[in-house]
């Protein structure tokens, strides 16, 4: 796999090192930074040094932004009744395909997940049981859901988010390979070039584990109170703001600084030899990423690299390796590095145990070789 400063010299005469890596970054900023014209920038683009989650101390590309995109309203996410269209709802990704979150889907929820104790409507008034204030949305949109907030068609609006809400985003300029994938769940996937964070998997055996349904509007995004709007999946929406190539669009840049591409080439063809998490290298590109399956639920599966860090602080010095440590992981995230050490396993050996998200612990307990109650309770889970 060809690095950045490998190609950079494969292109011209190689300089010393020191010179080329500086020329490299200092290319690799200002193309970023055109890539970002059209977010709601707040502070940055700045060059920084930051030290990834594997402990490599590098130069970043540090950009605060608005967490709301520019050129468009999000929403709308849950119909106000069972007789609502699609076009007064959101998507909902599930099994690899994309559903549309009508008011007749919301009728058929104990159908569709054949389990009769779904019931997010009034049936005798077909209004959607939703979560139209911010106690609501602040009560189910979490993992362990208050039994007053199931049955819910869960939706925070971008009204519940602090006027002055800014998200800080610190990525490596220059790739640094890991051997083993890292699990986006820690930092993200990445940034959309519109400033619009492109997430994790949505933790979905939560959500329907506590009989709520949290849609994404049709652009794949939703709110939490965290990061503001975030996507899910990889649309449309990201075409005003990508960077067209002969190689498919640009959309985005992943947390460990490999660019994303749109899942799709030019001519509507699937790219060829894509890895476990969604990436490969062709003659003319250094390694790149494209986005997964809309209704797959995974922009990036993986990372391949040492990832930066995402902050809600802007100007905080971005040390990625604190949350991989034991006693780290401050944001709610697990903190996978001390409980690898609690169960005596290495990091690596958990996280492919887990597999990609929701883990299903029995699984990973028996490959593991630890009990279920053992392995959640060092994964911090009651």
């Amino acid at each position: 796999m060809k690095t950045r400063s490998e190609v950079f010299c494969l292109m011209g005469c190689c300089l010393g090192a020191a010179v080329v890596t500086a020329s490299v970054n200092a290319a690799q900023f200002e193309e970023l930074t055109e890539y970002f014209r059209q977010a709601n920038v707040v502070a940055g683009p700045e060059l920084v040094e930051c030290t990834l989650s594997g402990g490599s101390r590098t130069s970043c590309f540090r950009i605060t932004v608005t967490p709301s995109p520019a050129t468009y309203t999000p929403g709308p996410w849950c119909p106000d009744t069972i007789a609502d269209s699609a076009e007064n709802g959101g998507i909902w990704l599930e099994n690899g395909e994309v559903h549309d979150v009508s008011g007749a889907f919301i009728e058929d929820m104990a159908n569709f997940y054949s389990d009769n104790d779904w019931q997010l409507f009034d049936e005798d008034t077909g209004a959607v049981f939703v979560t139209d204030t911010l106690e609501k949305c602040a009560g189910a949109a979490q993992p362990e859901v208050d039994p007053e907030f199931r049955q819910q068609c869960v939706e925070c609006q971008m009204a519940y988010l602090d006027e002055d809400a800014t998200v800080t985003y610190t990525i490596p300029l220059e790739p640094v390979a890991v051997e083993q994938p890292l699990d986006t769940r820690d930092v993200g996937s990445g940034l959309a070039f519109n400033g619009i964070r492109l997430d994790a998997p949505a933790p979905v055996a939560d959500i329907l584990g506590n009989y709520t349904l949290a849609p994404f509007d049709d652009c794949g995004g939703h709110v939490n109170l965290h990061v503001g709007y975030h996507y899910h999946a990889a649309t449309d929406c990201l075409d005003d703001t990508a960077s067209k190539t002969e190689h498919g669009s640009v959309v985005g840049v992943a947390m460990d600084g490999y660019l994303i591409h749109a899942r799709l080439l030019n001519d509507g063809s699937l790219p060829a030899d894509l890895d476990q998490c969604g990436g490969h290298e062709t003659d003319e590109l250094s390694y790149h990423y494209h986005a997964g399956e809309q209704g797959s639920n995974a922009i990036l599966s993986c990372l391949k690299a040492e990832y930066g860090c995402v902050s809600e602080e802007p100007g905080v010095e971005c040390d990625a390796s604190v949350s991989r440590r034991p006693g780290g992981g401050g944001d709610g995230r697990p903190d996978f590095a001390a409980a690898a050490q609690r169960l005596g396993v290495s990091e690596d050996e958990l996280m492919r145990a887990l597999g990609a998200p929701p883990p299903d612990f029995d699984q990973a307990a028996g490959t593991l070789g630890v009990t279920v109650d053992a392995l959640q309770e060092a994964m911090g889970r009651p």
